[in-house]
């Protein structure tokens, strides 16, 4: 009997360490590309009923005040979209949910264009933020899942800044359409185009292949487009995704398991505080502005400051975690978005505008830089199969946080003016100090053993 040769078998091929340690391919980066276009998308879109309230509010000879319940639609269903979608790309892949949700608030945003009154913009904006909602924690968790680990931080803090980009684009095409098309014009364009964009992703975008990792019977697609990222997997049999857990399916439930309770929690905590200090910025930094004297204009400059300071700390914040981890830069951050805050109360709002407007760039550095930061920290907490759904509910709770602003900031700035509203931003940020402080999962300094993505 002559002797028999045993084949070594491949060995099985871990996705999430090649991605993490392999090249940053022109392929990859395209992934990146078409992820925070996505969400330049979101922003323009998210953004659109601020600069158009004012045209209706003319149009329709009714009151600003009208409207709150249309805003109040919208970021509740900001948090029911995060939330439902980040299950749902979990069990059904990235992409589909994403361009779902591109798809929805694009077509919900046209049909604003239609609305007869107030009432019916409300529902739809309700729908249009279900689709919001859903689409950044979708393309965040996309960027994520292709980005090599060393440059994962600044790529996913990047795509992040791509919301308020998106704002601003609002703002510059409201300048433009509205004075001479009107309103509707501005919400048929603005819906047109990531619905434009949602078809262009059907061609172009490719699913996670972290996700793909995960459904056996797709693995040739993996297959093809691990060969695209200069892996060689020809001979692979079995594809895996890092720890492989006992759970078929992510689920909420998933986030409290595995001794993951308690960082949920203090996750959870700080996107709540901290959408609750964005927010009152958002939606009462002008009135507060006006309310203590400055004109108009100038009330927006502020927030025009303040969203410009948030851009730029985000790349210094990315550069920062990369650097040193995430647990002390965030720490910091959220420590000096307090600080800004209770010294702006020393400033003479009508006395020094000037200066108390480049605080607020200031403030706006360091609150928003923190939420990018956030969501990349929610990456590294989180394995592949519950990656989405812990960025989503962690956002869907700190909606929670926006809505509350709703109220919050108008009660505190009758209560007590800027000193109380100002009071309402540093307190809120003092408790993200806390809890950003207590979730132990954090990203380590670079080149630590800490760096490796959480399982």
């Amino acid at each position: 009997m002559s002797d028999a040769i045993t084949q070594p078998q491949p060995a099985d091929f871990d996705v999430s360490r090649a991605i993490d340690d392999g090249a940053f391919t022109s392929f990859q980066k395209l992934a990146y590309v078409l992820a925070a276009l996505a969400i330049v998308m979101d922003g323009f879109d998210g953004q659109m009923i601020g600069y158009a309230i004012p045209a209706i509010i003319k149009e329709w000879g009714i009151a600003r005040s009208a409207f709150s319940i249309a805003v109040a639609s919208g970021l509740m269903g900001m948090a029911i979209g995060s939330l439902s979608a980040g299950v749902l790309s979990d069990r059904f892949g990235r992409k589909p949910v994403l361009i779902a949700s591109i798809l929805l608030f694009g077509s919900a945003t046209v049909t604003i264009g239609l609305a007869p009154d107030v009432t019916t913009i409300a529902m739809i904006r309700f729908f249009a933020g279900l689709g919001i909602g859903a689409a950044l924690p979708a393309a965040t968790t996309l960027t994520a899942e292709y980005i090599p680990l060393r440059s994962r931080t600044m790529a996913v803090t990047t795509a992040c800044v791509c919301y308020p980009l998106g704002g601003m684009l609002a703002g510059l095409a409201a300048g433009q359409i509205l004075p001479a098309f009107g309103w509707r014009v501005f919400f048929f364009i603005g819906g047109s185009l990531p619905i434009m964009y949602a078809f262009l992703l059907m061609v172009s975008m490719k699913e996670s292949p972290k996700y793909l990792a995960r459904q056996s019977q797709r693995w040739e697609e993996l297959r093809a487009l691990l060969t695209r990222m200069t892996h060689d997997v020809a001979q692979v049999r079995q594809f895996t995704d890092g720890v492989i857990e006992n759970a078929k399916r992510g689920s909420i439930a998933d986030l409290f398991r595995y001794g993951r309770a308690f960082d949920t929690s203090w996750l959870w905590v700080t996107f709540f505080v901290v959408q609750l200090s964005i927010y009152t910025a958002f939606s009462w930094l002008p009135t507060m502005l006006t309310t203590e004297g400055v004109s108009p204009a100038l009330a927006g400059m502020g927030l025009t400051a303040y969203n410009l300071g948030g851009v730029i700390g985000a790349v210094l914040c990315a550069m920062a975690i990369n650097q040193f981890g995430s647990r002390w830069p965030m720490v910091f951050w959220a420590a000096m978005s307090a600080v800004t805050a209770f010294v702006l109360k020393l400033v003479d709002i009508t006395g020094a505008t000037e200066t108390f407007l480049w605080g607020l760039g200031l403030h706006g550095l360091f609150v928003t830089a923190l939420q990018c930061a956030m969501f990349t920290l929610c990456a590294h907490i989180y394995p592949t199969l519950i990656r989405t759904t812990g960025a989503a509910s962690a956002m869907a709770f700190g909606r929670l946080g926006a809505f509350t602003s709703s109220f919050a900031g108008a009660a505190m700035i009758s209560a007590g003016g800027a000193s109380a509203y100002l009071n309402l931003l540093g307190g809120s940020m003092l408790v993200a100090v806390v809890s950003l402080a207590l979730i132990r999962a954090h990203i380590g300094p670079k080149g630590s053993a800490d760096q490796a993505e959480a399982s």
